[in-house]
């Protein structure tokens, strides 16, 4: 596959703040390193997961600096560059490829609905701007733009889209991607609870913030699914259900910094308005949890 350089799973790290609320690269850099040694395929900052749309131009930019030293090329890097104008995106674009980033996402974010041409002339400008490859993120529950399958389709016909993922939770997309565009589509699931449906309709890989709380559980999947061995794949499937749908349907930095702490991890604070959750719902995590490592 030319220039679609993920495969296997592909990490989201939390962006952790301080009791300031202001970024803490020295423990956003511990939390990467955590990422990376135990054993992620791809690292993938400025997500959902990152609370991208919350920080400033300038903390992107420190974010994207202090990945990039820490992965040092160990793994492959996907920054999220996403801006609601076409002018910034390739902005962040251009400074993601600048620091040395294997790629770039971008979903189409917007105020105004944005029509099909609208979003394809703003994927082909950036694209003409940068040479390293694009995935373009299709996530309606966060954007408010979901991109049909022809819409996908005509992405993929820019030069630098390469890569697709996808989190709408439709696994029927997913069959119309690798029915329409062949064995050669590179397509990735971003909806956790679809993980092993997704694999099985031949995701290239899994965009998740789990490896956070359960890299071993998330590896074996995929390295079951690599082995084709698929009882095995549904058996360590089935084990983590419970909290793969718990951090999507708790928000998933909320969820990750609160799952972090049940570790003896320090996950940081949240930027306002996320608040942590509430105390019920961290005792329902710690029980889920406690299933997972006992």
């Amino acid at each position: 596959m030319k220039n679609v350089p993920f495969k296997g799973i592909i990490a989201y790290p939390i962006t952790p703040f301080d009791e300031n609320e202001k970024v803490n690269i020295p423990l956003f850099r511990y939390l990467v390193e955590r990422l990376v040694t135990s054993g992620s395929h791809g690292i993938a900052p400025l997500g959902s997961t990152g609370v991208m749309p919350y920080l400033s131009d300038e903390e992107k930019e420190e974010v994207t600096e202090a990945t990039l030293q820490q992965v040092n090329r160990r793994i492959p890097t996907l920054v999220g560059v996403s801006n609601l104008t076409t002018d910034k995106t390739i902005h962040h674009a251009q400074f993601a490829e600048k620091a040395g980033a294997d790629a770039v996402m971008i979903i189409p974010m917007s105020y105004w609905k944005l029509t099909d041409d609208e979003i394809v002339t703003h994927y082909d400008a950036v694209a003409r701007k940068i040479s390293i490859p694009i995935m373009a993120y299709n996530n309606p529950a966060t954007s408010g733009v979901d991109m049909s399958p022809a819409l996908l389709k005509r992405l993929l016909e820019i030069p630098n889209v390469t890569m697709i993922k996808e989190s709408t939770g439709d696994i029927q997309r997913m069959h119309f991607l690798r029915r329409e565009l062949g064995e050669d589509v590179a397509f990735y699931n971003g909806s956790n609870p679809l993980a092993l449906a997704a694999f099985s309709a031949g995701a290239r890989g899994w965009c998740t913030a789990a490896p956070n709380l359960i890299p071993e559980l998330t590896i074996s999947l995929y390295n079951a699914i690599e082995e084709g061995n698929l009882e095995k794949a549904k058996a360590i499937f089935y084990q983590q259900f419970d909290l793969l749908k718990f951090i999507v349907n708790k928000g998933l930095p909320r969820a990750v910094k609160s799952g972090l702490t049940i570790l003896g991890e320090d996950g940081g604070n949240l930027r306002s308005p996320l608040k942590p959750l509430q105390e019920k719902e961290t005792e329902e995590l710690k029980n889920i949890m406690k299933t997972l490592f006992n």
